[in-house]
């Protein structure tokens, strides 16, 4: 995996990197000049359709939870959400939802803001111990006077269904079996349905976060995956040259709008999962010129989100099966 690094402050004959957001507004003209030859040729991108797929998934889910009910498992999902963030409320509102359509099991834990570090830890021992519960996740983020790091490793590593506990990051990396970061897993499974080629692509992932680009990275290098990554960030020098040359681009760095028409090479794959709001309107990394120029396009939202999702409630049917 190349991850393309900042220049070194003073190194003679170094170009001084520039902002993502500076890198993204560069190169006006040439971005009219694409938009005026493919609205000339009618060229459009297949829409890579999150909420289609994740229905997909939700039928197998169901006739899974099914088997292992009448087995005597019945997979439990379980949630610690502090405070009353409406964003926070709304998504764990949507992933009990979720739960209900294929039989999981909802465990919920809802504590006030101001609640004391022995207090969530107290919560996040309860769900490790409790049988009923195949697997959790703690809602980020915390309120300030919370560690989400120390809360998140102490998750039983065996119950994390986001996949982001350090034991189980190191799994992927050892390629052991271990619960999958549920974004990166959607985008590649995203990818398959809609026969975007991977092996052997070169994938831009723009972001280093560790919910998405790191891990997206170790996923995409895998052997059953075999892509060439190339992982940008804020130290990364002249990034549309680098975008222009992908077969697939991520981004997920949450700034509006910053991929465009002419950093994008005609007939790449473009996932758009960075989230941001725009008077008051959830709005995505890549601009809306993209579709003109790409072959495969995720919308933003209903592209990759859903999936993210369904793959939680995936992590905990499959630690159920596991047991």
């Amino acid at each position: 995996m190349a991850i393309a690094s900042a220049a070194k402050p003073g190194a003679a004959g170094r170009h001084r990197r520039a902002p993502l957001r500076s890198q993204a507004r560069r190169s006006r003209a040439r971005r009219v000049a694409i938009l005026d030859v493919c609205q000339t040729v009618s060229v459009g991108a297949i829409t890579l359709d999150g909420k289609a797929t994740r229905d997909e998934i939700f039928v197998d889910l169901k006739q899974r939870v099914t088997a292992l009910t009448a087995a005597g498992r019945t997979p439990g999902l379980g949630t610690i959400l502090v405070g009353d963030d409406p964003g926070s409320q709304a998504y764990v509102r949507g992933k009990h939802a979720d739960c209900a359509k294929v039989g999981i099991t909802s465990i919920r834990r809802d504590l006030p803001a101001d609640i004391s570090t022995a207090t969530l830890n107290e919560t996040i021992d309860e769900l490790n111990a409790n049988p009923d519960c195949t697997g959790y996740i703690v809602q980020l983020p915390l309120p300030k006077q919370l560690d989400e790091n120390a809360a998140l490793e102490r998750v039983d590593p065996d119950k994390d269904a986001d996949g982001l506990h350090p034991t189980n990051l190191g799994r992927l990396v050892l390629n052991n079996p271990a619960p999958l970061p549920c974004t990166p897993r959607g985008i590649v499974h995203l990818l398959r349905r809609y026969d975007v080629e991977i092996a052997g692509a070169h994938v831009v992932v723009i972001g280093r976060g560790v919910t998405v680009g790191r891990p997206l990275g170790l996923l995409l290098t895998r052997r059953s995956e075999n892509a060439t990554v190339t992982l940008c960030h804020t130290g990364t020098r002249d990034l549309p040259a680098l975008t222009r040359q992908a077969d697939i681009i991520v981004a997920a760095v949450g700034v509006p709008h910053m991929v465009t028409a002419d950093m994008v090479r005609p007939g790449a794959a473009v996932l758009d999962v960075g989230v941001s709001r725009v008077d008051g309107k959830l709005t995505g990394d890549v601009h809306p010129d993209v579709w003109e120029v790409a072959g495969h396009v995720s919308p933003n939202p209903g592209g990759v989100g859903p999936l993210t999702r369904a793959f939680l409630l995936t992590n905990v049917v499959e630690l159920a099966e596991r047991q």
